[in-house]
């Protein structure tokens, strides 16, 4: 028997940042190490995504998770005891056989993703090792540029504004802690500029200002002068990137501005967008046209695919067939990596691998509905990922991922080296 066969699996009920109830899933190990891994839940969802399992009813408006616990401590229970948590493709296989639907939703996606993360930890701690380190060896040395929201809006902000994240890169700081630092003052003075000019409004989901303007382009305007005031350069020191996720606001190829009360097909959206592009420091855009609307992503990627990276999240959902086909055909250039998306970390990585052969960016992503879970900080420096989106800079669900971040880069000292600006075909 080897040291890191699976002898335990059991799952609790825990909270996320929105207060509803999640599952976090512990797996012993037969030397006595233990992994623990939380399920996110996300409120920007894609159709194509593994669907969480709740119980519905009047509990916690419907939120409550004791049907997937009970999935977690029973089935799953039986079939991963016995296998070696070292093999991840055969415990993650045995969860994707046991279910037998392709959408998750006989186990529920948060059962099966909260097992499969935790029997990644366990065989690491059985290893002695941090995850980071056991997933990615001594090849693990790239710390991957945050992604950190400023405003939030759409879905996580009751759509006080369409556009549902602002966020900056600080694409010319030296290193990890730095990009912290710089992000720390956009954050503050941000704060600072809205409190000044009354628009102030509390905090989104992720931890973003929940602003008050009186339009999508007032964000970008006020998000530069607050780059401006912290002393940065736009574009050279810190850049914009945003989150259109279009699919929550439109549908076949319609897309509806609640704030701006007006409506645009997909090729007035495509125009509006490029637009932006020209003129703001902006170097990231996902999902800037709908799911279903592949045609339209097809012409945004070949019009703006030369200047911005294009990430596809709704319509990729962690999903390898689907980034190769988008590959295939010309759409996005870049694939958020949401592991609850896929279900298993082994599908999880499979779409990672194959937006890496594609030539493309890969950028690991948490959700809205977070706890203090760090898996994907070591996710990201494990597999070599160039880019992390947490959230916001507050909150302690976002921050406890961004601190992690920091210990990873103590623990490589000088091997650690912040992804390259010049790995980014579209840095300016």
């Amino acid at each position: 028997m080897s040291l890191s066969t699976i002898s335990d699996v059991h799952a609790r009920r825990v909270w996320d940042s929105r207060g509803r109830p999640t599952l976090e899933v512990e797996v012993t190990a037969s030397s006595g190490a233990v992994g623990r891994a939380i399920a996110p839940a996300g409120a920007s969802t894609g159709s194509g995504e593994a669907v969480d399992r709740r119980d519905g009813g009047d509990a916690f408006g419907g939120y409550d998770v004791t049907r997937a616990i009970a999935a977690v401590n029973d089935e799953i229970a039986d079939a991963l005891i016995g296998l070696d948590a070292e093999v991840q493709e055969d415990t993650d296989t045995a969860l994707i056989d046991l279910d037998g639907t392709p959408d998750k939703s006989r186990l529920g996606g948060n059962a099966m993703i909260a097992a499969s993360m935790a029997v990644a930890h366990a065989a690491a701690a059985a290893a002695d090792m941090p995850l980071w380190r056991h997933l990615g060896g001594l090849a693990a040395h790239t710390l991957p540029l945050p992604e950190i929201q400023i405003f939030g809006g759409g879905a996580h902000a009751a759509s006080r504004v369409d556009i549902q994240d602002f966020m900056v890169m600080a694409v010319g700081a030296d290193d990890y802690a730095q990009t912290l630092d710089w992000t720390a003052e956009v954050y503050r003075v941000a704060g600072t500029l809205m409190a000044e000019n009354g628009l102030l409004q509390g905090v989104a989901d992720e931890g973003g200002f929940w602003p008050a303007f009186d339009s999508n382009e007032a964000a970008l305007d006020m998000l530069l002068r607050s780059i401006e005031r912290a002393g940065f350069r736009p574009g050279e020191d810190v850049a914009i990137s945003l989150d259109i996720a279009a699919s929550e606001f439109g549908k076949d190829g319609r897309y509806s501005l609640g704030l701006e009360k007006r409506e645009l097909d997909s090729d007035g959206l495509v125009e509006m967008l490029l637009g932006w592009i020209d003129r703001y420091p902006i170097v990231s855009i996902e999902d800037p046209l709908g799911e279903d609307d592949e045609d339209g992503l097809i012409r945004f990627t070949a019009a703006a695919g030369g200047k911005v990276q294009i990430i596809g999240d709704d319509y990729l959902v962690t999903n390898a067939a689907r980034v190769n086909r988008a590959a295939d055909v010309g759409a996005c250039n870049a694939v958020l990596v949401k592991p609850n998306q896929a279900g298993t970390l082994t599908e999880t990585r499979a779409a990672f691998d194959a937006a890496r052969a594609a030539g493309w960016g890969a950028v690991v992503s948490a959700r809205s509905g977070e706890t203090e879970d760090v898996t994907i900080v070591h996710l990201a420096v494990g597999w070599g990922a160039h880019q992390l989106k947490v959230g916001s800079f507050a909150r302690s669900e976002r921050m406890a991922k961004w601190n992690e971040g920091l210990r990873v880069a103590d623990a490589l000292g000088e091997r650690g080296q912040l992804a390259a600006r010049t790995l980014f075909p579209w840095g300016r």
